[in-house]
């Protein structure tokens, strides 16, 4: 093996692991704990190691919120497969709550200030995109205009991070918040399927 491929597999493994050990603390103690220290620890790495990797603090938490978006994202391509449109719907709902739930530490750093808000909306727009598409599929399964696809997103968006803040928080716990979410989330969308009543914009 050329000594090149061996020196990128080698940091590209010692890339993972600082990953893993970011995620470790993150999950167990939230965002404070994180530090270029406390991770090289983790690891058994001095800090310069890590620093080759990350140019500071902030850089790591920007991976692991990408991260966390892209585990998000997996649960909602999950949901894709379901074939009823309206259960389609309810099951993203349901599955971005639980992740909440799942991750609360995580979660939080991927909806917290952190990371500055046009990064965490960068990292989130794969998940926001898929969560569109289901709003196009679920409107032309009924026939229902709506008027501006990323308004509808945006509105579908924040009521479930107001339910899952409900839950990772410990207010109503996951189980209920999930529950919530759904209801929310029916609501909104017999709403939208009301006669004679597109979605418009009050701008």
């Amino acid at each position: 093996m050329p000594n090149s491929t061996r020196r990128a597999r080698e940091r590209a493994s010692t890339h993972d692991r600082i990953i893993e050990a970011a995620l470790r603390v993150l999950e167990g103690e939230g965002v404070a704990a994180l530090t270029i220290r406390r991770i090289a620890a983790e690891v058994e790495y001095t800090a310069p190691v890590v620093y080759q990797h990350f140019a500071n603090k902030d850089a790591l938490v920007l991976r692991l919120v990408v991260h966390g978006y892209d585990r998000l994202l997996a649960r909602f391509r999950q949901v894709v497969e379901e074939p009823d449109i309206d259960r389609r719907m309810l099951r993203a709902a349901s599955e971005y709550v639980r992740f909440a739930g799942d991750h609360p530490h995580l979660y939080e750093a991927m909806n917290g200030t952190a990371v500055d808000a046009d990064e965490r909306r960068r990292a989130a727009e794969p998940a926001i995109d898929v969560l569109k598409e289901l709003l196009t599929a679920w409107s032309d399964a009924h026939g229902v205009d709506l008027a501006d696809r990323d308004e509808a997103c945006e509105i579908v968006w924040g009521t479930l991070y107001g339910m899952a803040s409900l839950g990772f928080l410990g207010t109503v716990g996951t189980e209920h918040a999930q529950r919530l979410a759904e209801q929310a989330l029916s609501a909104i969308l017999r709403g939208w399927q009301t006669p004679g009543e597109p979605m418009r914009s009050q701008h």
